[in-house]
Protein backbone atom coordinates (compact mmCIF):
# COMPACT_ATOMS: atom_id res chain seq x y z
CA UNK A 1 0.00 0.00 0.00
CA UNK A 2 2.86 2.36 0.87
CA UNK A 3 4.65 1.69 -2.43
CA UNK A 4 1.40 2.10 -4.39
CA UNK A 5 0.81 5.45 -2.71
CA UNK A 6 4.37 6.58 -3.54
CA UNK A 7 4.04 5.53 -7.19
CA UNK A 8 0.70 7.28 -7.48
CA UNK A 9 2.25 10.52 -6.22
CA UNK A 10 5.25 10.11 -8.54
CA UNK A 11 3.02 9.86 -11.60
CA UNK A 12 2.68 13.65 -11.65
CA UNK A 13 6.41 14.36 -11.15
CA UNK A 14 8.75 15.95 -13.71
CA UNK A 15 9.57 13.91 -16.78
CA UNK A 16 12.53 16.10 -17.77
CA UNK A 17 15.01 18.32 -15.93
CA UNK A 18 15.45 21.97 -16.82
CA UNK A 19 19.21 22.60 -17.04
CA UNK A 20 18.75 26.26 -17.92
CA UNK A 21 21.69 28.09 -19.49
CA UNK A 22 24.38 26.63 -17.25
CA UNK A 23 27.95 26.61 -18.55
CA UNK A 24 30.27 23.72 -17.68
CA UNK A 25 33.44 25.42 -18.93
CA UNK A 26 34.47 26.65 -15.45
CA UNK A 27 34.08 23.17 -13.94
CA UNK A 28 37.63 22.24 -15.10
CA UNK A 29 40.05 23.46 -12.37
CA UNK A 30 43.49 24.78 -13.30
CA UNK A 31 45.40 22.03 -11.46
CA UNK A 32 43.78 19.46 -13.78
CA UNK A 33 45.20 21.20 -16.85
CA UNK A 34 48.64 21.26 -15.23
CA UNK A 35 48.32 17.60 -14.24
CA UNK A 36 47.32 16.52 -17.75
CA UNK A 37 50.26 18.41 -19.24
CA UNK A 38 52.79 16.78 -16.92
CA UNK A 39 51.28 13.32 -17.33
CA UNK A 40 51.44 13.61 -21.11
CA UNK A 41 55.07 14.66 -20.85
CA UNK A 42 55.86 11.65 -18.66
CA UNK A 43 54.10 9.31 -21.04
CA UNK A 44 56.19 10.83 -23.87
CA UNK A 45 53.03 11.72 -25.76
CA UNK A 46 51.96 8.07 -26.02
CA UNK A 47 48.35 7.18 -25.41
CA UNK A 48 47.16 4.46 -23.06
CA UNK A 49 46.28 2.36 -26.08
CA UNK A 50 50.02 2.02 -26.77
CA UNK A 51 51.10 0.97 -23.32
CA UNK A 52 49.66 -1.98 -21.35
CA UNK A 53 47.09 -0.77 -18.87
CA UNK A 54 44.76 -2.14 -16.25
CA UNK A 55 41.33 -0.64 -15.63
CA UNK A 56 40.63 -0.63 -11.89
CA UNK A 57 36.99 -0.02 -10.98
CA UNK A 58 37.27 0.99 -7.34
CA UNK A 59 34.56 1.61 -4.71
CA UNK A 60 32.88 -1.63 -5.76
CA UNK A 61 30.96 -1.56 -2.48
CA UNK A 62 28.91 1.38 -3.81
CA UNK A 63 28.17 -0.21 -7.18
CA UNK A 64 25.24 -2.33 -8.28
CA UNK A 65 27.22 -5.49 -9.00
CA UNK A 66 24.19 -7.18 -10.57
CA UNK A 67 25.24 -5.29 -13.73
CA UNK A 68 28.90 -6.33 -13.42
CA UNK A 69 28.89 -8.83 -16.29
CA UNK A 70 27.12 -6.37 -18.58
CA UNK A 71 29.69 -3.69 -17.74
CA UNK A 72 32.59 -6.05 -18.39
CA UNK A 73 31.17 -7.11 -21.76
CA UNK A 74 30.65 -3.47 -22.80
CA UNK A 75 34.21 -2.61 -21.82
CA UNK A 76 35.63 -5.63 -23.60
CA UNK A 77 33.71 -4.67 -26.75
CA UNK A 78 35.39 -1.27 -26.59
CA UNK A 79 38.82 -2.92 -26.40
CA UNK A 80 39.47 -2.94 -22.63
CA UNK A 81 40.52 -6.46 -21.64
CA UNK A 82 42.23 -6.11 -18.24
CA UNK A 83 39.61 -5.14 -15.65
CA UNK A 84 39.64 -5.39 -11.86
CA UNK A 85 36.90 -4.48 -9.36
CA UNK A 86 38.24 -3.34 -5.97
CA UNK A 87 37.18 -1.93 -2.63
CA UNK A 88 40.34 -0.30 -1.34
CA UNK A 89 38.84 0.70 2.02
CA UNK A 90 38.41 -2.92 3.11
CA UNK A 91 41.23 -4.15 5.33
CA UNK A 92 41.43 -7.30 3.21
CA UNK A 93 40.28 -7.24 -0.41
CA UNK A 94 41.21 -10.34 -2.42
CA UNK A 95 41.18 -8.35 -5.64
CA UNK A 96 43.82 -5.94 -4.31
CA UNK A 97 46.11 -8.97 -4.00
CA UNK A 98 45.52 -9.77 -7.68
CA UNK A 99 46.72 -6.38 -8.91
CA UNK A 100 50.51 -6.85 -8.77
CA UNK A 101 50.46 -10.34 -10.39
CA UNK A 102 48.12 -9.04 -13.12
CA UNK A 103 50.34 -6.05 -13.87
CA UNK A 104 53.50 -8.18 -13.87
CA UNK A 105 51.97 -10.67 -16.30
CA UNK A 106 50.70 -7.90 -18.58
CA UNK A 107 54.11 -6.26 -18.80
CA UNK A 108 55.95 -9.53 -19.35
CA UNK A 109 53.60 -10.38 -22.23
CA UNK A 110 54.65 -7.20 -24.01
CA UNK A 111 58.22 -7.72 -25.33
CA UNK A 112 58.65 -4.00 -25.82
CA UNK A 113 58.26 -3.40 -22.10
CA UNK A 114 60.08 -6.52 -20.86
CA UNK A 115 63.45 -5.16 -19.75
CA UNK A 116 65.49 -8.13 -18.53
CA UNK A 117 68.13 -5.84 -17.01
CA UNK A 118 65.54 -4.32 -14.69
CA UNK A 119 63.17 -6.17 -12.38
CA UNK A 120 61.50 -3.06 -11.00
CA UNK A 121 58.31 -1.48 -12.33
CA UNK A 122 56.91 2.04 -12.31
CA UNK A 123 53.26 2.62 -13.11
CA UNK A 124 51.11 5.72 -13.41
CA UNK A 125 47.71 5.86 -11.69
CA UNK A 126 45.27 7.91 -13.77
CA UNK A 127 41.58 8.54 -13.15
CA UNK A 128 38.81 11.03 -12.56
CA UNK A 129 38.71 12.77 -9.17
CA UNK A 130 37.46 11.06 -6.02
CA UNK A 131 37.46 7.47 -7.29
CA UNK A 132 39.98 6.34 -4.67
CA UNK A 133 43.33 6.45 -6.49
CA UNK A 134 45.21 7.39 -3.33
CA UNK A 135 43.19 4.86 -1.31
CA UNK A 136 44.19 2.18 -3.82
CA UNK A 137 47.86 3.07 -3.40
CA UNK A 138 47.53 2.93 0.38
CA UNK A 139 45.74 -0.43 0.17
CA UNK A 140 48.56 -1.86 -1.94
CA UNK A 141 51.16 -0.66 0.57
CA UNK A 142 49.10 -2.16 3.38
CA UNK A 143 48.83 -5.48 1.53
CA UNK A 144 52.36 -5.90 0.20
CA UNK A 145 54.58 -3.79 2.48
CA UNK A 146 52.53 -3.92 5.71
CA UNK A 147 52.93 -0.15 5.94
CA UNK A 148 50.57 2.73 6.57
CA UNK A 149 49.25 5.21 4.10
CA UNK A 150 51.56 7.33 1.99
CA UNK A 151 48.89 9.30 0.09
CA UNK A 152 46.46 11.71 1.68
CA UNK A 153 42.84 10.76 1.07
CA UNK A 154 39.51 12.52 1.46
CA UNK A 155 35.84 12.37 0.52
CA UNK A 156 36.00 15.20 -1.99
CA UNK A 157 37.85 15.80 -5.26
CA UNK A 158 41.12 17.71 -5.37
CA UNK A 159 42.84 16.19 -2.32
CA UNK A 160 45.82 15.11 -4.46
CA UNK A 161 47.16 18.16 -6.30
CA UNK A 162 50.85 17.23 -6.50
CA UNK A 163 51.67 15.65 -9.83
CA UNK A 164 53.62 12.39 -10.19
CA UNK A 165 54.48 11.57 -6.58
CA UNK A 166 56.49 8.31 -6.69
CA UNK A 167 55.39 5.80 -4.03
CA UNK A 168 56.62 2.24 -3.48
CA UNK A 169 53.81 -0.28 -3.06
CA UNK A 170 55.59 -3.63 -3.35
CA UNK A 171 59.08 -5.09 -2.81
CA UNK A 172 58.71 -8.43 -4.65
CA UNK A 173 58.87 -7.29 -7.38
CA UNK A 174 59.90 -3.71 -6.65
CA UNK A 175 57.00 -1.62 -7.84
CA UNK A 176 56.35 2.12 -7.61
CA UNK A 177 53.17 3.96 -8.49
CA UNK A 178 52.99 7.56 -9.60
CA UNK A 179 50.08 9.21 -7.79
CA UNK A 180 48.40 11.93 -9.85
CA UNK A 181 45.60 14.45 -9.32
CA UNK A 182 42.21 13.43 -10.65
CA UNK A 183 41.54 14.71 -14.14
CA UNK A 184 38.49 15.10 -16.35
CA UNK A 185 38.25 15.74 -20.08
CA UNK A 186 38.72 19.50 -20.62
CA UNK A 187 35.35 19.54 -22.39
CA UNK A 188 32.43 17.89 -20.57
CA UNK A 189 29.94 16.82 -23.22
CA UNK A 190 26.80 18.21 -21.55
CA UNK A 191 25.47 19.85 -18.40
CA UNK A 192 23.69 16.60 -17.49
CA UNK A 193 26.95 14.63 -17.73
CA UNK A 194 28.59 17.29 -15.57
CA UNK A 195 25.86 16.99 -12.94
CA UNK A 196 26.23 13.21 -12.83
CA UNK A 197 29.97 13.57 -12.37
CA UNK A 198 29.42 16.16 -9.65
CA UNK A 199 26.98 13.93 -7.76
CA UNK A 200 29.59 11.16 -7.82
CA UNK A 201 32.06 13.59 -6.24
CA UNK A 202 34.37 14.15 -9.20
CA UNK A 203 33.74 17.91 -9.39
CA UNK A 204 33.82 20.26 -6.40
CA UNK A 205 30.26 20.92 -5.23
CA UNK A 206 30.59 24.69 -5.09
CA UNK A 207 31.64 24.86 -8.75
CA UNK A 208 28.31 23.35 -9.75
CA UNK A 209 26.04 24.48 -6.91
CA UNK A 210 24.67 22.28 -4.13
CA UNK A 211 21.14 23.48 -4.85
CA UNK A 212 21.03 22.32 -8.47
CA UNK A 213 22.88 19.11 -7.59
CA UNK A 214 20.31 18.29 -4.90
CA UNK A 215 17.44 19.09 -7.28
CA UNK A 216 18.88 16.86 -10.03
CA UNK A 217 19.43 14.09 -7.48
CA UNK A 218 15.80 14.34 -6.35
CA UNK A 219 14.62 14.28 -9.97
CA UNK A 220 16.78 11.19 -10.67
CA UNK A 221 15.65 9.30 -7.55
CA UNK A 222 11.99 9.91 -8.37
CA UNK A 223 12.46 8.96 -12.03
CA UNK A 224 14.09 5.67 -10.95
CA UNK A 225 11.42 5.11 -8.28
CA UNK A 226 14.03 5.12 -5.52
CA UNK A 227 12.05 6.54 -2.60
CA UNK A 228 14.24 5.56 0.35
CA UNK A 229 14.91 9.26 1.00
CA UNK A 230 11.33 9.59 2.20
CA UNK A 231 11.78 7.24 5.14
CA UNK A 232 15.35 8.38 5.84
CA UNK A 233 14.28 11.97 6.40
CA UNK A 234 10.74 11.34 7.67
CA UNK A 235 9.06 13.19 4.81
CA UNK A 236 5.84 11.17 4.72
CA UNK A 237 5.55 11.00 0.93
CA UNK A 238 7.82 11.42 -2.10
CA UNK A 239 8.02 14.96 -3.39
CA UNK A 240 9.11 16.62 -6.62
CA UNK A 241 9.69 19.97 -4.91
CA UNK A 242 13.33 20.35 -3.85
CA UNK A 243 12.57 23.25 -1.51
CA UNK A 244 9.99 21.14 0.34
CA UNK A 245 12.41 18.21 0.56
CA UNK A 246 15.34 20.32 1.78
CA UNK A 247 13.15 22.02 4.37
CA UNK A 248 12.09 18.59 5.65
CA UNK A 249 15.71 17.44 5.80
CA UNK A 250 16.77 20.60 7.65
CA UNK A 251 13.98 20.15 10.20
CA UNK A 252 14.76 16.45 10.66
CA UNK A 253 18.48 17.11 11.23
CA UNK A 254 18.11 20.36 13.13
CA UNK A 255 19.99 22.28 10.44
CA UNK A 256 18.96 25.91 10.93
CA UNK A 257 20.61 29.31 10.62
CA UNK A 258 20.02 32.69 12.26
CA UNK A 259 19.18 35.60 9.98
CA UNK A 260 18.15 39.18 10.60
CA UNK A 261 14.68 40.23 9.48
CA UNK A 262 13.63 43.85 9.04
CA UNK A 263 10.14 44.55 10.35
CA UNK A 264 8.02 47.61 10.93
CA UNK A 265 9.02 47.67 14.60
CA UNK A 266 12.73 47.08 14.10
CA UNK A 267 15.19 44.31 13.30
CA UNK A 268 14.67 40.84 14.75
CA UNK A 269 16.68 37.62 14.54
CA UNK A 270 14.85 34.53 13.34
CA UNK A 271 15.84 30.95 12.63
CA UNK A 272 15.23 29.50 9.18
CA UNK A 273 16.07 26.11 7.62
CA UNK A 274 19.65 25.86 6.36
CA UNK A 275 18.96 24.67 2.83
CA UNK A 276 22.66 24.45 1.89
CA UNK A 277 23.45 22.16 4.84
CA UNK A 278 20.39 20.05 4.01
CA UNK A 279 21.45 19.78 0.35
CA UNK A 280 24.95 18.72 1.41
CA UNK A 281 23.57 15.96 3.66
CA UNK A 282 21.25 14.76 0.87
CA UNK A 283 24.14 14.56 -1.61
CA UNK A 284 26.50 12.95 0.92
CA UNK A 285 23.92 10.25 1.74
CA UNK A 286 23.73 9.41 -1.98
CA UNK A 287 27.52 9.18 -2.30
CA UNK A 288 27.78 6.86 0.69
CA UNK A 289 25.12 4.54 -0.70
CA UNK A 290 22.68 5.39 2.08
CA UNK A 291 19.87 6.12 -0.40
CA UNK A 292 20.24 2.68 -1.97
CA UNK A 293 22.16 1.64 -5.08
CA UNK A 294 21.33 4.20 -7.75
CA UNK A 295 22.64 3.97 -11.31
CA UNK A 296 22.74 7.43 -12.93
CA UNK A 297 22.60 6.10 -16.49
Amino acid sequence: MKLYHALRNAASFRTFFDFGERDVAHWFPGHMAKGLKQMRATMKNESLDVRPHLLVLNKADLADLSTKQRMVKELERSGTKNILFTDSLKQRDDNIKKLVPMVTEMINKKPRFNREESTSYCLMVIGVPNVGKSSLINALRRTYLKKGRASRVGGEPGITKAVLTRIQVCDRPIMHLLDTPGVLPPKIESVETGLKLALCGTILDHLVGEDVMADYLLYSLNRLQKFSYVERYGLGDPSDNIEHVLKGIAVKLGKTQRVKAITGIGNITVRIPNYTAAAYDFIRAFRKGELGQVLLD
